[in-house]
This record gives structure tokens, sequence and C-alpha cells, in this order.
């Protein structure tokens, strides 16, 4: 595995972010019938919140991002996007894994994601415990209880 590490995002982000979430999510926006180009860049640019957004670096190079925002009960992971370079070298496990360890200091009992049905994605978040709460055609909607 390569080195890798984490910043905080700031708002000059949010381009490199929305053209790496168009080339990540296509094959399975692709697969629901539901990509379209414009749209999944503005979808993340209207949601953009650089204060719980952090990019991922391998040797000092944008490799990806991961979200992690507080809610009432939980906190979601969101956004999380690894270029395809980088995905099966072990970084997206080790970055999950720093964060959960994050959540679980924090007294937060929950995470929580969704995952797009088929996604290869699923599998990840599974063997780091991750379980499906309620699905449809479309999202997988998964609960992590801090353990």
């Amino acid at each position: 595995m390569a080195d890798w590490d984490i910043r905080p995002a700031s708002a000059s982000d949010i381009e490199p972010i929305a053209e790496l979430r168009a080339v990540v999510m296509r094959p399975d926006l692709e697969r629901l019938g539901r990509y379209d180009d414009h749209r999944v860049r503005q979808r993340f640019r209207d949601g953009f919140d650089a204060a719980h957004t952090w990019m991922i670096e391998v040797t000092d190079e944008f490799a990806g991002c991961v979200a992690l925002r507080p809610a009432e009960d939980a906190h979601w992971l969101e956004h999380f996007y690894l270029d395809p370079r980088f995905q099966g070298t072990g970084i997206g496990s080790a970055v999950l894994r720093e964060l959960l360890e994050r959540c679980d200091g924090t007294g937060v009992r929950s995470v929580r994601l969704n995952v797009l049905q088929g996604s290869p994605a699923r599998r990840l978040y599974e063997r780091h415990g991750f379980v499906v709460e309620s699905e449809d055609a479309v999202d997988v909607f998964m609960v992590r209880e801090r353990v």
C-alpha cells in the first residue's frame, strides 16, 4: 500500500472532487440508468461542505476524498471516492478504518451511509461492520453500530 494522508478540504477542492465523483460513480449510475453528465457533478457541488470533508492524498497527489457529516444520532459517511488508480490497494480500507476509530472516540453510537445498488463499494463497507438497514431500487442504506 502506498503512503497516504488526509487533510481538511477547502472551497477550492470542489471541482477536482466533482470530477472524481463523475468518474467513480459513472459505471454504477449508467448500470442503473441514472447517469447524467451534468447532474452527477452539480449534485455534489450543491451539497459540498468543506468543513466535514477530507482530501485523501498519496505522495502529495489528490487520490480521493471522504466526508463525515455529524447528525443528531449518527455520523454520515458521504462522498467517499477514490481514484480508480488507487482502488484495490488497501488505501480505502485504511482511510475507512481511521475514520471509524475517530467516530468510536466521539461517543456517537452509529455511522450511516448509502451506497448505490450493485456497487462494489458495498463489500468494503460490509468488511468494516456495516449492515443493510433498508434499500430501494437505487440505494442501499447501511449502518455500523459502535462496538
